[in-house]
């Protein structure tokens, strides 16, 4: 059976360089007779991968030496409750912008361990758009957290806000490594690994030294972020073949021309699905023009009816996983990194002859 193309929001579509290395040193990583899901996380083998593995999202990142990187488990929502146990220290309040589901349930966490402040929301327009955001803090808060890509709605932000001395705390998780961003802007990164970055399981930290080590005494210790610090997160078994995977994720896209190239790429499809959507009646995209992120976009039929035979006929040419999600309905394209731009044009293409047959 030949791949085909998958526009699934995740787990996604995977570099197809780096399956066929992984598949070749699965049995024998490197002449060492054995695979890395067998190596001890201890050995010099493994932590040659880690320390490579953290070298390269640095490099591709421009990291500065101030921020410390973890490879963790527990997804991004472990990562909800993290932030504000290790952060929440002077106010025990987080700011939050809420621009869709990641966020409120970042929120709905937050909450359980100080107050919180909904400081901008776009749900009266079921997070169609991003809201603005206010000059300055209603009241003090120990970190802003800001959702960078929303999966679900398709919205993004570009421009990052800046509060003082306050902290930037950014959910990453679907558009890491897809356009450049200011490390210098944020205190602390987190992202889940499977949009972009890697396999699920992995979860990447990228956390400012001064955040670190503020955790109250009676914090599990996993939660700890100053633990990890300190064990190079091999405090337990890492997810050794996540981290491996998402080393060999970063070399592809270092052989890409890193970052900055990833994004002209990025723009490229992005542009292609939405000048179609643009000048049709019969699609339409959801997202307020300003607003449009480069990893998801959703889209809607002129006729529901027509959503089960679109997804028929997708498949059968070899599109899949384009259904969108129950909060918005309708098809979302999710167009991550690994995904060609043969693969958007093939769906484009798809489209038009939908239309024609259909419309």
């Amino acid at each position: 059976m030949s791949r085909v193309f998958n526009f699934s929001a995740g787990p996604s579509v995977f570099p197809e360089p780096v399956l066929e290395k992984a598949a070749a040193e699965m049995l024998d990583y490197r002449g060492q007779g054995m695979s890395v899901l067998e190596m001890s996380h201890r050995s010099k083998m493994f932590t040659d991968i880690l320390a490579d593995t953290k070298a390269r999202l640095r490099r591709l990142m421009a990291i500065p030496e101030d921020y410390h990187i973890l490879f963790l488990q527990g997804g991004a929502f472990t990562q909800f409750a993290m932030v504000p146990i290790n952060l929440m220290r002077r106010h025990r309040r987080g700011a939050y912008i809420n621009t869709g589901s990641w966020s409120k349930k970042a929120m709905a966490e937050a909450k359980k361990i100080g107050a919180v402040s909904e400081i901008a929301s776009s749900a009266d327009s079921n997070f169609n758009y991003l809201p603005d955001l206010p000059d300055a803090l209603p009241e003090p808060a120990d970190y802003v957290h800001i959702t960078t890509n929303n999966t679900i709605y398709g919205t993004a932000f570009s421009n990052m806000p800046a509060y003082g001395d306050t902290p930037l705390v950014g959910d990453m998780s679907s558009n890491i490594l897809s356009q450049v961003y200011d490390v210098t802007q944020f205190g602390l990164i987190y992202a889940g690994a499977q949009k972009n970055a890697g396999p699920s399981g992995l979860t990447m930290v990228i956390i400012h030294k001064d955040l670190v080590g503020h955790a109250p005494e009676n914090t599990p210790v996993m939660l700890d972020y100053q633990v990890h610090v300190k064990a190079d997160s091999c405090h337990n078994t890492p997810p050794c073949y996540a981290i491996y995977l998402a080393g060999l994720v970063f070399e592809w896209l270092e052989d890409q021309g890193g970052v900055p190239a990833i994004e002209t790429r990025n723009r490229k499809k992005a542009a292609l699905l939405y000048d179609l959507l643009d000048s049709s009646s019969f699609f339409r995209a959801t997202v307020a023009k300003p607003h449009r992120g480069l990893m998801n976009i959703p889209f809607l039929l002129a006729d529901e009816a027509l959503n089960k035979p679109f997804l028929t006929k997708a498949a059968e040419a070899g599109l899949v996983n384009l259904k969108g999600h129950r909060s918005v309905g309708g098809m979302r394209a999710s167009i991550y990194n690994a995904m060609p731009l043969a693969g958007v044009q093939a769906l484009v293409d798809f489209m038009k002859e939908f239309e024609r047959t259909y419309g």
